[in-house]
């Protein structure tokens, strides 16, 4: 069962699983509300899947500020029922969590076993949910990710290939760090996770570093459009919620469990831009 399959890493984590030979139940808001812990529970106990993976959050950082009963009851509630019942039925959870469980502090990536110590709303509902998963459902994955771009959904890439089209001129911040994440190669790692029994927390991010200013430039540099990207400092460019400048989450945990690095975020973008060039012809 997969959650959020109709988002951006949802539908790629649903596909990369058919690909692998597995029956999948797509669950996304239509088939499923999520905060209805009855249909939640009826739903579960009727399919019984192997597995589910947990993709569906409430992501708008910003807005979650002022809708934080809203963000508490997708990345807190839902994820307790689905913890819970997992847990008493035996059934392996994959719960994709953020950076942004992190304080973000320093310039060196932080460890699975670091102290959290998130900034907003949208992290601690995170780290909320994390918590839950590890005391209701034995059999858990906790993949904490960064900066996750697809085809399927809203992100930073579609952004600024969105600004390209009508500005000439933008500003990025320079001065959080981290590692972009492309959902394809996300998904083919949660699918060889889930076909384990190697449970535990995991940072999963592609390989390299950079700030959102020199993502920008590379997502303009490897489009091959035309639009001035000024940096800017996180106080200057003012979000509605506080972010971490330090993003970077060291992947020890895939290495020490035997699962397989993801490629350098600078690859991931160039073949992302070829799947969107390609569906922009399309």
């Amino acid at each position: 069962m997969v959650t959020g399959s109709t988002g951006q890493l949802g539908y790629d984590t649903a596909a990369e699983l058919r690909a692998h030979g597995h029956s999948v139940l797509a669950a996304d808001r239509g088939e499923l509300d999520l905060t209805d812990e009855m249909a939640v529970r009826a739903y579960l106990d009727a399919y019984r899947p192997d597995a589910v993976i947990h993709c569906a959050a409430y992501t708008a950082v910003d807005q979650a500020e002022q809708e934080r009963t809203a963000c508490e009851q997708i990345n807190v509630y839902a994820t307790r029922t689905l913890a819970d019942v997992c847990g008493k039925l035996g059934i392996k959870l994959v719960y994709v969590s953020s950076d942004y469980v992190f304080a973000g502090t320093g310039t060196e990536p932080h460890e699975v076993g670091d102290p959290t110590g998130p900034r907003n709303v949208y992290g601690r509902t995170k780290l909320e949910g994390e918590l839950l998963v590890e005391k209701l459902c034995p059999k858990h994955f906790i993949v904490r990710t960064s900066w996750v771009f697809g085809m399927h959904g809203r992100s930073f890439v579609r952004t600024i290939l969105r600004l390209a089209e009508d500005r000439d001129e933008i500003k990025v911040v320079d001065d959080q760090i981290g590692s972009p994440t492309y959902t394809k190669d996300l998904a083919r790692l949660l699918c060889q996770m889930v076909e384990t029994d190697k449970y535990g927390t995991y940072h999963a991010t592609n390989e390299g570093e950079c700030s959102f200013y020199d993502f920008a430039r590379e997502i303009i540099e490897q489009s091959g459009r035309e639009l001035s990207i000024l940096p800017t400092t996180t106080e200057e460019y003012g979000s509605v919620a506080d972010r971490p400048r330090n993003s970077r989450l060291s992947k020890r945990s895939l290495d020490e469990a035997g699962f397989d690095r993801l490629p350098h975020w600078q690859d991931a973008l160039h073949r992302f831009l070829d799947e969107f060039a390609a569906e922009s012809a399309g």
